[in-house]
């Protein structure tokens, strides 16, 4: 397959996957608003820190709100993480690789994001956006069943959900870390209501009670980082991910001839292997340590095997040279 091919595909998911999960976020927080538990401002904050957009935001906007954050993660065109953003890009790599993917997939992708496109000129007269982050959610879901339903699950297949479960895995960590933003008193880093957030912005909490029962923040961060099962979970999406990698290179789990297999596969030995109380750092009890820079280390790691697919399979290279296994 054409690197460019491979490009477009990968980050058509990552965008749609980034776009639906940004819209989750941002419902959980109207929630989190509802409650009254954390001051508005702090909490919208919280949110926008969480992602990474912290310091644009603040150039921009400074004061962090509803109707600043909001705007900012749904429309805003200068900020590349929007949903707006995400779904315009993702439309765009559609069409470079048109021939390449079905055509439920093309119209559902198109849809979306005329729709979007549509609020945005709108956007003025929201009142609540409730209905139209249900929305992207929905158009999402369905524009993976049409990828996983209508097109051959061959090489192109495989890069889409590659694309599509490391953005995810990189998002569900980052669900994970809001807490670490909101502050406040000690203590309140434990408060369930807080952590059953966390794990409705997964869509994950009918599936952990089933397991858990009540919440409690270990248990949550238990399941959502190294659960095998659930689909939402970290370690789930790094083995499927690499799964995929692994069929596109035709290698075996533990080769790792190329950088792609190397830094993917040691990511997900790290949790093959990980334990709880390392991650969430109980050595006090009531007070959360450790989990915030575990989160952190996580993410520099999976950015650079991020990094080492873009150079295995998308960078250019002269013809009859191969990426080096690192």
């Amino acid at each position: 397959m054409l690197s460019r091919v491979a490009d477009s595909v990968f980050w058509m998911n990552r965008q749609i996957e980034r776009a639906e999960n940004v819209a989750r976020a941002i419902e959980t927080t109207l929630g989190l608003a509802l409650e009254g538990t954390i001051e508005p401002g702090r909490l919208w904050n919280a949110l926008v820190c969480a992602f990474g957009d912290q310091t644009d935001f603040w150039a921009r906007h400074g004061l962090a709100d509803q109707a600043r954050v909001f705007d900012f993660l749904a429309f805003d065109p200068a900020n590349p993480n929007s949903i707006y953003c995400c779904l315009q890009a993702a439309r765009e790599n559609a069409r470079t690789v048109r021939d390449m993917i079905s055509s439920p997939m093309w119209e559902e992708i198109n849809k979306c994001y005329l729709s979007v496109r549509g609020a945005s000129a709108a956007r003025a007269d929201f009142a609540d956006p409730r209905e139209f982050i249900d929305e992207i959610q929905r158009a999402s879901q369905l524009i993976i069943g049409a990828t996983d339903g209508t097109m051959s699950h061959g090489e192109a297949w495989h890069f889409a959900r590659m694309g599509r479960l490391v953005e995810r895995a990189d998002k569900t960590s980052r669900f994970l870390d809001v807490e670490h933003f909101f502050g406040g008193e000690e203590g309140a880093g434990r408060d369930p209501v807080r952590w059953s957030s966390v794990l409705e912005s997964a869509s994950a909490l009918e599936m952990y009670r089933k397991q858990y029962g009540a919440v409690s923040r270990k248990d949550t961060v238990r399941f959502l980082v190294l659960d095998r099962a659930f689909p939402r979970a970290m370690h789930f999406c790094l083995v499927k991910a690499e799964e995929s990698l692994l069929v596109i290179t035709g290698g075996t789990k533990g080769t790792h001839s190329t950088p792609a297999e190397r830094h993917l596969g040691r990511l997900r030995a790290t949790l093959d292997y990980a334990d709880i109380d390392e991650i969430v750092g109980d050595a006090q009890a009531g007070v959360p340590r450790g989990l915030h820079g575990w989160i952190d280390a996580f993410q520099t790691r999976l950015n650079a095997a991020n990094d080492a697919i873009h150079t295995t399979f998308f960078a250019l290279r002269p013809v009859g040279t191969v990426a080096e296994a690192g």
